[in-house]
């Protein structure tokens, strides 16, 4: 029972691959000597520019050598034609529209490309944005970058694109990156990835790998056919957490893992395997460039090309509680942050201890202005949030599943390992309480009393988080065999949840949507094709993994003890059909 920390997709397709510096500098230079003369490197938002130049450019021979971040507005201009998006909040901004050539002058731009035209040598325009000056190439090269090595990068002390804001706050980083530079990037990506010739992974410093983009496009396709994981990531939290860095076997030496990240594709990544060259992506692309074949007509129809589901791990044993919270109402994110839909929650419990617990809902005959000014005056210090008195605390058990729309007030007990399962809106965490902590950082972590205020819904009382919230279990069918649960959730979220319990093997079909799921109980099973048309893909326990709507319907088989129960948990967009 071994979880695997790096899971690959082995691409059948046999690819041209590049394994260093050397190699691409050597590949670029035959196409160069072949009569290729223009080159376009477009580079993602925190792609090592200096090593790109140190490694790669200025070995090439007898180029000119334009980097286009040089074109773009300055630090200070582009700041301040984003500050209504950035907003003086620390973790929320609003959404931003724009394209990436919005911030590229459009007359400095038109004079270099007159430049170029006259160019006798050879050129290679890179950096971000370098596609929008040199828009059709002889050859175009994308270095892509995964969110979590730009997050991981962010406080190692890298600014934003365009910004000289290296020891800034990394909240502030991070939600310049979320809400303006990762959606403008992504934008031109997407228009951008069924006609490069090279995707450059940069993932690891000094240690660049590529393959040609034909064979990218056919890996795609092919993970859209299929069962995939994607490669996880954890990191500390205030809270605590020990249980998955014995059970996942992480680092002992770290203080603690609160959270994980294994079913995100907005932030986790994909590594493709081409036959032991292995090319780490993000998930996200295959969302942009695969929509319907991953999701489904309905669930695009529904949501674009986003991914709506997401599990991720709140990690509370040997530590403390997670922060007293609420999210907003739908009408409330779209007014405020302009997102589409908003991030109704809920908490399966995959393990529990003596103490383990959850705040869910305001006790009976709570009065909003009373219980927000007992929150403020916590705010100011040097006063205990009275919790016991306005806050439901209920006793959580393994296997519980406890339903989150937006508008509840909510908080993870000690001594649990809380598999949560929402909807893929993932920041918009207003916290009212934080029991008096320090964030990691050595500052207090941000209290948005305001939006919660705005947000916060005391009809979501005792009596009716009882009867709505918690264990709304229904069994769907049930023979010698097997039994299906509808564990949740509540109706005002799109996101079911079925729970298969067998102990050799079941059949389950897609529901018209991508599923996303994960082996909450037992060892080991495959997931299976019903007509071979995938291999048999092994599955650990808690690990989270993706089914794309193309595949319709597939069998979980059990290779463990056949004489024990297990059980996966299934999450779908319900049909409203």
């Amino acid at each position: 029972m071994t979880y695997n920390l790096r899971p690959e997709i082995k691409i059948k397709h046999v690819a041209q691959t590049w394994k260093s510096y050397e190699q691409i500098v050597e590949e670029l230079n035959q196409q160069f000597d072949a009569g290729k003369k223009t080159v376009t490197l477009e580079c993602y938002p925190g792609v090592d520019l200096f090593e790109l130049e140190k490694q790669l450019l200025n070995k090439l021979t007898d180029v000119r050598l334009v980097k286009a971040d040089d074109y773009a507005y300055d630090a200070e201009t582009l700041t301040n034609k984003i500050a209504p998006n950035l907003t003086e909040d620390r973790v929320f901004g609003i959404m931003s529209h724009a394209t990436l050539d919005d911030f590229y002058p459009a007359y400095e731009v038109q004079q270099l490309q007159k430049d170029l035209a006259e160019e006798k040598r050879k050129i290679v325009v890179y950096g971000t944005g370098a596609a929008i000056i040199q828009p059709q190439p002889d050859i175009l090269c994308y270095a892509d970058l995964t969110r979590w090595e730009i997050q991981k990068r962010y406080r190692a002390g890298m600014p934003n694109w365009k910004a000289m804001n290296e020891q800034e706050d990394n909240l502030k980083k991070v939600k310049r990156g979320y809400f303006f530079e990762w959606r403008i990037a992504d934008r031109l990506k997407q228009k951008l990835t069924d006609q490069i010739d090279y995707l450059i992974d940069t993932n690891v410093p000094e240690q660049v790998k590529m393959v040609d983009g034909a064979s990218y496009r056919i890996a795609l396709d092919q993970i859209v056919e299929q069962p995939f994981r994607l490669v996880p990531y954890f990191d500390a939290s205030v809270w605590g957490g020990q249980w998955m860095k014995q059970e996942f076997n992480l680092d002992p030496d770290k203080e603690n893992y609160g959270w994980a990240f294994d079913g995100v594709p907005e932030e986790n990544s994909l590594c493709l395997d081409f036959a032991g060259t292995k090319i780490e992506i993000p998930a996200l692309n295959v969302v942009h460039q695969r929509p319907i074949a991953l999701l489904g007509k309905k669930v695009q129809a529904r949501f674009g090309n986003e991914f709506p589901i997401r599990f991720d791990y709140l990690d509370t044993v040997g530590g403390g509680n997670l922060s007293l919270q609420v999210h907003p109402r739908v009408d409330y994110i779209q007014d405020k942050f302009g997102m589409t839909y908003t991030q109704n929650e809920s908490y399966y419990i995959l393990q529990a201890g003596e103490k383990s617990t959850i705040y869910l809902g305001v006790k009976e005959g709570t009065e909003k202005a009373e219980l927000f000014d007992e929150l403020r005056k916590a705010e100011k210090g040097d006063y205990r949030f009275p919790d016991e008195k306005y806050i439901n605390c209920f006793p959580v058990k393994k296997h519980d599943h406890y339903s989150i729309p937006a508008g509840t007030i909510h908080c993870g007990g000690p001594d649990t390992v809380v598999l949560e399962i929402s909807q893929t809106p993932y920041i918009f965490t207003f916290k009212l309480w934080d029991w008096e902590r320090l964030g990691l950082d050595g500052v207090p972590r941000p209290v948005h009393l305001d939006h919660g205020e705005e947000n916060v819904n005391t009809d979501y009382d005792t009596a009716w988080v009882q009867e709505n919230l918690i264990n709304p279990f229904e069994t769907l069918s049930e023979d010698s065999e097997s039994r299906v649960e509808k564990t949740g959730l509540h109706e005002l979220e799109f996101i079911e949840t079925h729970r298969h319990w067998f102990k050799k093997e079941v059949t389950v079909e897609v529901h018209q949507s991508v599923n996303m799921l994960n082996l909450v109980e037992g060892e080991e099973i495959t997931v299976e094709s019903l007509d071979g048309s995938f291999e048999p893909y092994v599955i650990h326990y808690g690990e989270t993994f993706i089914v794309p709507e193309a595949v319709k319907e597939y069998k979980l088989v059990n290779q463990g003890d056949s004489k024990q129960e297990i059980a996966v948990i299934q999450a779908f967009v319900r049909n409203l059909s």
